[in-house]
């Protein structure tokens, strides 16, 4: 676990050199035009879409481990190729490349990590990952941010280099652990398409994934595209304090994480997310108090930074409930299957999300606002409901340690008595 966890936080690293500035690297370094640029952001959102269905039945059939290597050495060819690519056909093909490789990553990780974990530690462990990813990209986006200069070329190919290492360097780690009971080939519990049929008669996950979809639209997809245009349009939100607003959220989970973990850990899972969807509507209403109050600059930044920080304290709440829901919804063997499956719901909220809120956010200020105050009511909502589908223990988990200890206790008097 603790290697699964050096991975991650070093293929965010990586991912944070390059993230804040592949948009700047493409239009303007590599002179290719806004249109490219954008092409570039949509390859990464298809990529991912057309690979993770095939993803996760290949981490069913092969385990998580080898199909992590690939996905590996694929987006470590990718963000190479991208550093060195003089022209839109290459630029976009190795784009594919690092967003496929970037899109199998995440279900992989997260099924080695339901591997190497309980359900009762599977909430500590999943909270402990979105740490170290957001420490990483931090780190890794404010080194980057010293390194690159848009005059050089050389800057960004170097960006590049450092993130196709990181990569490489996370499979020379990965490839060292050893998984308790990996699956072998050709030990696949059902074909893929009874494995899919499985998971869409799985009432539970369903309302999971649609609660996701609604999540990542609702939050992630609108962070560096309808809100930030929101903030810079209806609240006049300088580009610097966009930057502030963006470390607030960061900052916030970094301290937050293990503040709240405890928290969480004792109570109904559906009951948190339905918090977190109360915790974002006042986000949302702070957000249109920044850009619709007609309070002064100060106060109206203040208001927008305050936003980003209470979605990172939502998120800080998500990330050690839904993810080990997942693993636990899923039937033996499917771990795999059910991780990709939610994966690909958040790469259609996320591909989704930017391109309803941006135009949104930019010029429909109120309702931009009015329209995901109710999205966030509607997470609240989708929650409770989810948490009429779940057996106490999926909702509870802690109640499964409880009652074991119960009844070691009422086996051991007896024998004690007889000894």
């Amino acid at each position: 676990m603790r290697r699964i966890h050096v991975g991650n936080a070093l293929s965010a690293f990586g991912l944070g050199f390059t993230v804040p500035y592949l948009y700047v690297y493409v239009a303007q370094v590599r002179g290719l035009g806004a249109m490219t640029a954008g092409l570039v952001l949509a390859v990464f959102a298809v990529a991912a879409l057309i690979v993770l269905p095939f993803a996760g039945r290949a981490i069913v059939r092969r385990g998580p481990l080898p199909v992590l290597l690939a996905a590996l050495v694929t987006a470590a060819l990718g963000a190479l190729s991208l550093g060195l690519a003089g022209n839109a056909t290459a630029v976009l093909g190795a784009a594919a490349a690092l967003g496929a490789g970037q899109a199998v990553m995440q279900p992989a990780l997260a099924t080695m990590i339901v591997d190497c974990s309980t359900a009762e530690t599977r909430s500590r462990a999943f909270a402990t990952q979105f740490f170290l990813q957001n420490l990483g990209l931090g780190v890794g986006g404010l080194i980057g941010g010293h390194l690159v200069d848009t005059s050089r070329v050389s800057s960004f190919t170097l960006l590049f280099a450092i993130e196709a290492a990181m990569f490489l360097l996370l499979a020379v780690v990965m490839s060292t652990v050893r998984l308790p009971h990996a699956p072998q080939v050709g030990e696949a519990p059902q074909s893929a398409g009874g494995s899919w049929k499985r998971l869409l008669g799985n009432r539970a996950m369903v309302q999971l994934c649609v609660l996701g979809f609604v999540l990542f639209f609702a939050c992630y997809g609108q962070f560096e595209s309808g809100l930030s245009a929101y903030g810079v349009e209806a609240a006049g939100i300088s580009t610097s304090a966009l930057g502030t607003a963006l470390a607030a959220n960061t900052a916030m989970i970094v301290v937050a994480q293990f503040a709240v973990l405890k928290f969480v850990e004792r109570q109904k899972r559906s009951r948190v997310i339905a918090a977190v969807g109360l915790i974002w509507a006042v986000a949302w209403v702070v957000a249109g108090y920044a850009g619709l109050g007609h309070g002064s600059r100060e106060m109206a930044t203040a208001a927008f930074v305050s936003t980003y920080a209470l979605f990172g304290l939502g998120e800080a709440m998500l990330s050690p409930t839904v993810a080990p829901l997942v693993a636990d919804l899923a039937p033996a063997g499917l771990a795999g299957q059910y991780n990709s499956a939610f994966a690909l719901v958040k790469q259609l909220a996320l591909a989704v999300g930017p391109a309803v809120g941006g135009p949104m956010g930019a010029s429909l200020h109120a309702p931009y606002i009015v329209t995901f105050l109710l999205f966030s009511l509607g997470i609240t909502y989708l929650a409770l409901r989810l948490g009429r589908q779940l057996t106490a223990v999926q909702d509870q988990p802690w109640l499964a340690r409880k009652r074991v200890v119960a009844r070691g206790g009422a086996v051991a008097e007896p024998v004690a008595a007889e000894a």
